[in-house]
């Protein structure tokens, strides 16, 4: 008997062992951008917004909007939203992803290497610049441009972001249909925070899209 109360307790032992490396070897959740606004708190509030047509372009540079500030070490913003956004993301001393997986929520695609992501500014910059922020000091930009607070950077692939440019929800969304809800949240978030400005299509575009969240 003790024989076999040994066997049994080897068994019951490697078990648990299994169990638990199981468990650290699991991958680990993603991570994801900052919740953005309720549905119904962000039709509340774009109801409230009178259209303003948008500003002119004149004078827009991305080097109005100092962007990938250093976050912590040697991390700046685009490569803390990639590990944020990514599955087991491992980094190099410079803190550049050399492995790791990740979901484009714009399309669905899910990709293995950093290089294959952009990190898109939800409300693109010179989308803000026409909206309002080319009246901020530059100290400003530069925090709407590294925001890691409100949801107004994600990693996704990267021609999806390219295709997207600067373009506004009346002339782009999100190819993957069941996401431009969290999108329409996500925008409207980022421009109530920040004061921007909303013109009509965008308006009406925001609107017909929160109507089917």
């Amino acid at each position: 008997m003790p024989g076999v109360y040994a066997r049994r307790f080897g068994v019951l032992a490697a078990t648990a062992t299994l169990a638990a490396t199981a468990l650290l070897n699991a991958p680990a959740a993603q991570a994801a951008p900052p919740t953005p606004m309720s549905a119904s708190a962000a039709r509340t509030w774009l109801a409230g917004v009178t259209p303003k047509a948008e500003g002119s372009s004149s004078g827009y540079s991305r080097d109005l909007f100092p962007h990938w500030s250093t976050v912590s070490g040697t991390c700046n913003t685009r490569e803390t939203v990639l590990k944020r956004d990514g599955v087991n993301v491992v980094t190099d001393a410079n803190c550049a992803a050399t492995s790791g997986s990740w979901y484009s929520a714009y399309d669905g695609a899910t990709w293995h290497a950093g290089s294959d992501l952009d990190i898109d500014h939800v409300v693109a910059l010179s989308e803000a610049w026409r909206s309002g922020a080319n009246s901020w000091t530059t100290s400003k930009r530069q925090q709407f441009a590294n925001d890691l607070t409100r949801p107004q950077l994600i990693a996704v692939t990267d021609n999806v972001n390219q295709a997207k440019g600067d373009l506004d929800p009346a002339d782009w969304m999100p190819p993957l249909s069941s996401y431009r809800c969290t999108y329409a949240r996500m925008w409207v978030h980022v421009k109530q925070y920040w004061g921007l400005t909303i013109d009509s299509d965008e308006k009406t575009a925001l609107t017909n899209a929160l109507s089917g969240c």
